[in-house]
């Protein structure tokens, strides 16, 4: 037997008379199946219908509207208390440069005369220590290639610095004398260590 679709079952629930009417409801009088089903389509409009009636919500918009313009205005101020401290830093930075590049005070050649001096120093007590018929271990040959390397740059860069105006030449050829006499320190320092070390 076939049943009656639920199209059906609405079309018989409501007021009228559709085509094909009376042969459903005569099978609905002999299908107790598709009465149940009836039956319960009838509860659930009326469950629907007992329901209170829906209203629309309240306009939400304004809330959501201030929430948006609050968190724009914390924005602004976040951006511009980092655009503050980011001009400050930037004020502060070209300071320092300005400070750096300033000429020395005092500067004279005598000053870089010591340095060269100084210099000149470390590498007789490099050549005294004579690394070069020792044995070091790997992580102190890197080192001292590191440095050695470093000592190269800083020569190529004094030559540079010959070829240069004589106004910032000076301060210039101090501050690279004197990084390279930290550097021979350092490499002294370096074979030194690794000399009393070993026992030689």
């Amino acid at each position: 037997m076939i049943h009656l679709s639920m199209e059906t079952l609405v079309g018989l629930r409501e007021a009228g008379m559709e085509p094909g009417a009376a042969a459903a409801r005569e099978h609905l009088d002999a299908c107790a199946l598709c009465r149940a089903e009836l039956e319960r389509l009838h509860q659930r409009v009326a469950r629907l219908k007992a329901l209170p009636p829906l209203r629309p919500a309240r306009d939400r918009w304004p809330a959501v509207r201030d929430r948006v313009r609050a968190e724009r205005r914390r924005q602004r101020a976040r951006f511009a208390g980092l655009s503050g401290l980011a001009a400050a830093a930037s004020v502060a930075l070209a300071l320092a440069v300005s400070t750096l590049r300033q000429p020395e005070a005092g500067l004279t050649p005598a000053k870089i005369e010591q340095t060269m001096a100084r210099s000149q120093v470390l590498e007789s007590a490099i050549d005294r220590i004579d690394p070069e018929s020792r044995v070091l271990d790997g992580r102190t040959a890197g080192i001292a290639q590191e440095l050695e390397d470093r000592i190269a740059r800083v020569d190529r860069e004094l030559e540079m610095v010959e070829l240069t105006e004589p106004q910032s030449r000076d301060s210039d050829l101090l501050r690279l004398w004197r990084e390279r006499v930290g550097l021979l320190d350092a490499l002294v320092d370096v074979h030194a260590t690794r000399a009393s070390y070993v026992g030689l």
